[in-house]
């Protein structure tokens, strides 16, 4: 193609400006949505994790097999046994975290996130100290029992050196607490693990792990390991030469042996995005279909144009034109409509992002790293010129192949009314059936985003006000002092006006911690493989009437409960169910293993209704709920208020009471308990909003097309329709002929479009709450959807032919 070619196709595209608007838009509409999503995608799923040689990271989890628990934690036992006898892994380094208070030069509390690891952890992902120094090998060597106090190391978050101590270098060899700062970590160096791994990402204060070998504590797990692989040796490799190693591990331990006890490696940066995979290619595919769309919809237009144009390039060749030069010329259209396209839709991209970070959940990995950098747009360009291609090869071909006779012999509008256009109707027929799947999937996500919203909780969030409590006695006797604490604590906060009730818990639904401890019955003295797994929360009086639990059968804690020695529990309806089949758990004993190496009785004395504690979509496992005072009333620290109205009006009134209890007291996480339920929702109502959207936008394209092509018939074909009309055709009959076109296209794509939608909504299986991807009610109601707005798009152009008059309509011939 020559620069001739482009100035004749800009002339040719100023000439038709609603044409060229119409192109430009639809185009900027499909490469705006892909590239924005694609930036996504690039972050999320392509970029190498910000460490040293992240292809060769793994991360190592503890599964039990017998008791459906994966991603349990290590003990140091098991990780040092681990460590030594991996010799796949050049190194491999542990870490724990967690969060205390710290408090400020004014006295008020800070939270602060701690992260314990072994000496080598930093230098294992490739991270550097930029002031003083790392930890030394011997800052994980465990110290004699009988050992004075000593300074343990700290290394400080590059954040935290800058907020608290505005970047003093003199930190270095200071101390903070019984501890002494000897480094400060590189500047945005994060912990990036799974989501419900239970590592916070970003540490505060970084302390060194003195682990020791141990065999009697090996029930005591807190550990997350990370390996790198050797050089030459793979994945599969080290899953091999690890489940030897957890082979062994059983062998030595009855519990391991009979709770189906295995290692698990998985890479690091796919286990990260493991999660959000199937709903960001799912969403990646939405958008692909979408340009798709944009394509077909901008290629009927060329094809209408061509049509149109063809009197114009028969009489050019009739003089000594090249036809291969008319296909030049629209190809040349294509290109810079591609070009405005691509431009608009990198504007849109950009609007588009920010309204994307807005409704990106939070736990979303990376999403920080979201932006148009050069990979998105080299993306983008390459998408440009792809549908320059697709959409543009047809229209050229059918220039190209113009036969000059038939064109001058025949009027511009010659052919049946049913007949001719057949590559049109084929591009609407792949319109339609993409923009079903779109709707199918839309339908899908609506209706688990419903099956969402309807799921019982197995509590009342509404006017409930969340807070984590952090501070408070320390030392060997801080469990009575805590006790009285807490119960100064729920007194004072229920004296405040507009509060209902106080309770506290931990873990607390919807917030993380959850872990299983192992109950079992009788049996499970004989055979330790009758031992299952449930969750288990600590939680004050009142926790169940504060968070209005159903009570089932039996009672629930009363502050008699909560008293040392009392061994008494209330369980959830699936755990009762499972125990006690079809006879009452209330009075009966199950085995527990909380506080000691070996299990011991408790006795039930309620039931409750199942609370839903990690997610809203997903059932969890069964609940055993102990009173704070079997665990020395030190771990129920997550505060509960009902409210009369908004909760969150309270907020300040709580403050005030708390530092009049107790100055050195932190409140931190506030949150109503409405809002964790929404955040639990997120993914599903993210990928609901953009695969909405995207349909919506796919069927409005798809109307366009249709409506264009059924118009086509009708300008192209109005003598034909005045013959009709003066041989006795009623205007009922030719609207019904125009209408019947249109449906029979749209029933055509419709049924390719089912058979798509049937194999491709598997994907989404896993995005999916309550219904199933090949859902007939989804399918059904999407395609009654689709022919009604099949029935729109086909109305105007039947009533413009229905409305013609037989004289005009031959006399415009």
């Amino acid at each position: 193609m020559s620069f001739r070619d482009f100035l004749h196709a800009i002339r040719g595209l100023r000439r038709s400006p609603a044409f060229t608007a119409t192109a430009v838009v639809t185009l900027a509409l499909g490469i705006g949505a892909s590239t924005a999503m694609f930036s996504v995608v690039n972050a999320v799923l392509l970029q190498p994790l910000p460490y040293r040689d992240p292809e060769r990271l793994t991360l190592v989890w503890a599964d039990m097999h017998a008791r459906n628990v994966r991603n349990f934690f290590f003990s140091a036992a098991d990780y040092i046994d681990l460590r030594n006898q991996a010799n796949l892994f050049s190194e491999m380094g542990a870490v724990t975290t967690g969060t205390n208070i710290f408090p400020r030069e004014d006295g008020s509390p800070e939270q602060v996130v701690n992260a314990a690891v072994t000496p080598n952890f930093v230098r294992l992902l490739g991270a550097h100290v930029i002031l003083g120094h790392d930890f030394q090998d011997s800052d994980g060597t465990p110290l004699p029992a009988a050992a004075p106090p000593t300074a343990n190391p700290v290394i400080l978050s590059y954040d935290f050196w800058k907020r608290r101590y505005g970047s003093d270098p003199a930190i270095i060899g200071k101390t903070l607490g019984r501890n002494v700062v000897v480094g400060v970590m590189q500047p945005g160096f994060d912990l990036l693990f799974p989501s419900g791994s239970g590592v916070e990402r970003k540490p505060d204060l970084w302390f060194s792990l003195r682990l020791a070998y141990d065999e009697t504590r090996r029930n005591n797990v807190f550990l997350r390991p990370l390996g790198r692989l050797r050089p030459g040796a793979s994945l599969s490799q080290a899953r091999s030469q690890v489940e030897a190693i957890a082979a062994r591990l059983r062998q030595a331990s009855n519990i391991k042996q009979t709770s189906g006890f295995a290692i698990r490696l998985e890479s690091m940066q796919a286990d990260i995005v493991a999660a959000s995979r199937p709903a960001i290619m799912a969403l990646m595919g939405a958008t692909v279909f979408l340009l798709l769309i944009a394509c077909a919809n901008v290629a009927n237009l060329l094809l209408v144009r061509c049509g149109l144009r063809q009197r114009e390039w028969a009489v050019r060749s009739a003089l000594g034109g090249n036809r291969w030069q008319s296909a030049r010329r629209m190809i040349a259209e294509s290109l810079l409509l591609a070009g405005a396209g691509t431009v608009f839709g990198l504007l849109l991209a950009r609007l588009a992002l920010a309204q994307l970070l807005r409704l990106t959940p939070a736990d979303l990995p990376r999403m920080e790293t979201i932006t148009l950098n050069p990979a998105v747009l080299g993306f983008s360009a390459l998408a440009g010129l792809a549908t320059a291609l697709l959409f543009g090869l047809a229209p050229a071909l059918t220039a190209s192949r113009s036969q000059v006779t038939a064109a001058l012999r025949g009027s511009s509008r010659t052919g049946g009314l049913n007949s001719g256009g057949a590559l049109r109707t084929a591009v609407v027929v792949v319109e339609v059936a993409l923009s079903f799947v779109l709707l199918v999937g839309s339908g899908l996500m609506f209706r688990s985003f419903l099956a969402l919203l309807k799921t019982d909780l197995g509590y009342e969030p509404a006017k409930l006000l969340t807070f984590q409590i952090l501070g408070g006695p320390n030392g060997r006797d801080a469990g009575p002092k805590h006790a009285v604490l807490k119960q100064s604590i729920v007194r004072r906060l229920s004296e405040i006006p507009g509060v209902v009730a106080v309770s506290a818990s931990f873990p607390f639904p919807l917030t993380g911690g959850f872990n299983p401890i192992r109950w079992g019955l009788q049996d499970a003295l004989a055979d330790a493989s009758k031992f299952r797994a449930a969750d288990f929360q600590f939680v004050l009086p009142g926790y169940f009437e504060t968070m209005q639990c159903r009570l089932l059968e039996g009672r629930i804690f009363t502050a008699a409960d909560n008293s040392p020695g009392r061994n008494l529990v209330v369980i959830d309806r699936l755990l009762a169910a499972s125990a006690f089949p079809g006879a009452t758990a209330v009075g009966r004993r199950i085995l527990i293993r909380v506080r000691t190496p070996e299990p011991e009785w408790v006795e039930i004395i309620g039931v409750v209704e199942h609370q839903r504690d990690e997610s809203p979509a997903i059932e969890g496992r069964q609940q055993i709920y102990f009173t704070d005072a079997f665990a020395d009333n030190q771990v129920a620290n997550r505060f509960v208020i009902r409210a009369t109205g908004d909760p969150a009006r309270l907020t300040q009134a709580i403050r005030a009471e708390l530092r009049q209890i107790d100055s050195s007291l932190g409140m931190f996480a506030i949150a109503p308990m409405t809002e964790l339920v929404e955040k639990a929702g997120a993914r599903t109502r993210f990928s609901l909003l953009l695969i909405a959207a995207f349909a919506t936008i796919a069927v409005l394209l798809t109307g366009v097309g249709l409506y264009g092509v059924l118009s086509t018939v009708v300008r192209s074909r109005t003598a034909e329709i005045g013959i009709r009309m003066a041989l006795g055709a009623p205007p009922a009959q030719i609207f019904r002929l125009i209408v019947g076109r249109g449906l029979r296209l749209s029933v055509l794509g419709l049924a390719a479009g089912i058979a798509a939608a049937l194999g491709l909504t598997r994907i989404m299986n896993s995005m999916l709450i309550g219904v199933r991807p090949a859902d007939p009610a989804t399918f059904c109601a999407m395609a009654a959807l689709f022919l009604l707005i099949a029935l729109i798009a086909s109305w105007l152009p039947a009533q413009r032919a229905a409305g013609l008059q037989p004289t005009d309509a031959l006399r415009d011939e």
